[in-house]
């Protein structure tokens, strides 16, 4: 493991964009493109979002826990809540299906799309694991590349 991040805060949407910006940070270090990086910042946004709205029914009193990171070859990214969990896992990762009627239910397809792993773990009163795996390439180029 080559660096790690562990960051607890409370489950408020204002939130999301602190964890946004951690991970941008963190993979900033590394050698992603800005895209990939923009990819990152989509996928922890509905993991962390998904933590606040589903798992704790918005209701502030929640702790996110985000860990990120690095090693040889990926950026690991795991969100944990201990709401309310996932009855049914799969259903939940289905395209459009959601529990909340104003809600799209694209957050674990945009995960799943910009990740090159994604992992959900649950248990229904006890809360949520999100992991979220992105390779770092080793491609010319790429954004650390430039800066050396």
């Amino acid at each position: 493991m080559d660096n790690k991040i562990r960051l607890e805060f409370t489950g408020i949407g204002e939130n999301v964009a602190l964890a946004r910006l951690v991970v941008a940070s963190l993979a900033g270090q590394l050698n992603f493109t800005l895209s990939d990086i923009e990819e990152l910042k989509v996928a922890v946004s509905e993991a962390v979002s998904n933590s606040i709205i589903h798992g704790y029914n918005a209701v502030p009193s929640g702790i996110v826990i985000l860990e990120a990171w690095s090693d040889i070859d990926s950026l690991v990214i795991k969100i944990v809540d201990m709401g309310k969990g996932i009855a049914d896992i799969q259903k939940a990762m289905e395209p459009a299906y959601s529990t909340e009627p104003d809600r799209m239910g694209l957050g674990f397809v945009f995960m799943q799309s910009f990740m090159d792993d994604l992992q959900v773990d649950s248990e229904p009163g006890k809360g949520t694991t999100v992991t979220l795996v992105k390779k770092i390439s080793t491609d010319a180029g790429r954004l650390n590349s430039s800066q050396n």
